[in-house]
């Protein structure tokens, strides 16, 4: 009988603590909202999300978000957008399977300011000064001495439908906003989807990106200014679609320089049919090329950037433009700017050329070579590249 009680209540035990794990109340996705500064480290588990405001993370904080959440901003409550401060940290630990997606609820590009990160790495801004002033509508210094700035790692992020003018009406944002952002932040498989400004742009710093799409964004898929520097990006995917300008905009805010970041494995991508943002602005080159911009891009593809007619006025898209004289003469002519293994098709200009009939362009040998065996970026994809059953990778 002693025998038959001490079973039973071992069994009894055991029944007891394996329904208590199976109820873990904590393994359930949550809901909230997230709204103003946030001064101590949280970390968001898997749930859906409300972002209200113009919400940021304090310098010595920690923000941490699981794989698979939902982060929705409301452009009907107003300004809306992340903003990681310049010494604070925000880590997106998604996965391909299960992505964290921040989006907007009515879908409409330009809907909210996208994320945006600050970091104290060099710049070099107009004037040639190494501090200067962000135009997202914050208003903040960026810009320093510190190269290896570490703002987070994201990893597996989506952003769609940002690229609001935040404030009075004038500052734009991106989809991803990066201001003098170190070497030793981590930005892996991102995506930014149908913004109204650019996918991606960088305002100096030395921060690096691989794996990114940017898809049907309204201006430029990648763009970057103030002298960015990022040496260890690669598998940049750019699709532009209805709208769209340039597929690279590259400038150093006329400061000549020798920077020469680099990117490998490019494709940029112009869908039939895509017409600049705006009427009138005949921005609809894969590569552009002005203030002092440069950079090394190897096993590059380029593909769509053909004519495109306006008030009856037939204007060419080309595979390579430089925009003004001096970046010619300072960089081209300098063999600052580098194009290697570049496969050409459905553009009508291949060859670099000027944006003006006096802005003649001859790269030195072996600054520009093509070759139809070129790949360009190579995605793998899934659940993070995927939009409403389509794959953005086409």
């Amino acid at each position: 009988m002693k025998k038959l009680i001490l079973s039973l209540a071992i069994l009894a035990s055991t029944f007891t603590a394996c329904t208590s794990n199976d109820d873990d109340s904590s393994a359930q996705p949550v809901t909230g909202e997230i709204t103003g500064t946030i001064t101590a480290d949280k970390t968001y588990p898997l749930g859906t999300y409300t972002l209200k405001g113009i919400v940021k993370i304090n310098s010595g904080v920690t923000v941490t978000f699981d794989a698979g959440s939902t982060i929705t901003a409301d452009k009907v409550t107003g300004d809306n957008a992340l903003v990681v401060l310049n010494g604070g940290k925000l880590i997106v630990n998604g996965t391909a399977a299960q992505p964290v997606v921040f989006t907007e609820k009515s879908g409409v590009p330009g809907s909210w300011g996208g994320i945006i990160m600050y970091g104290d790495a060099p710049i070099k801004a107009i004037g040639g000064v190494t501090t200067s002033t962000s135009e997202d509508g914050n208003a903040l210094p960026y810009g320093g001495t510190n190269p290896t700035h570490n703002g987070g790692s994201l990893n597996y992020v989506r952003v769609e439908y940002a690229g609001a003018k935040l404030a009075d009406g004038t500052k734009e944002n991106n989809g991803f906003t990066f201001y003098s952002c170190g070497s030793g932040t981590t930005l892996d498989h991102l995506v930014s989807y149908k913004g109204a400004d650019d996918g991606y742009e960088f305002f100096g710093g030395t921060v690096s990106m691989t794996n990114a799409i940017s898809y049907g964004n309204y201006d430029d898929a990648f763009d970057w200014q103030d002298g960015w520097q990022g040496q260890n990006n690669s598998n940049w995917y750019g699709y532009q679609v209805t709208k769209g300008n340039f597929g690279m905009e590259i400038e150093c805010s006329n400061n000549n320089n020798d920077f020469f970041p680099k990117v490998t494995n490019v494709t940029l991508k112009r869908a039939p049919g895509t017409t600049p943002e705006i009427a009138g602005a005949i921005e609809m080159d894969a590569f552009q090329f002005k203030k002092e911009g440069n950079g090394d891009f190897s096993n590059v593809v380029i593909d769509g950037y053909g004519d495109y007619t306006e008030a009856s006025v037939t204007y060419q898209g080309a595979a390579v433009k430089i925009q003004d004289a001096t970046t010619n003469t300072n960089q081209v002519n300098g063999s600052k700017i580098k194009l290697t293994d570049v496969k050409i098709t459905n553009t009508t200009q291949t060859i670099p050329v000027g944006a003006t009939g006096s802005i003649i362009v001859t790269f030195p040998s072996g600054k520009f070579t093509t070759n139809n065996a070129a790949t360009g970026a190579s995605i793998t994809t899934g659940a993070w590249s995927t939009v409403g059953g389509v794959n953005l990778v086409q």
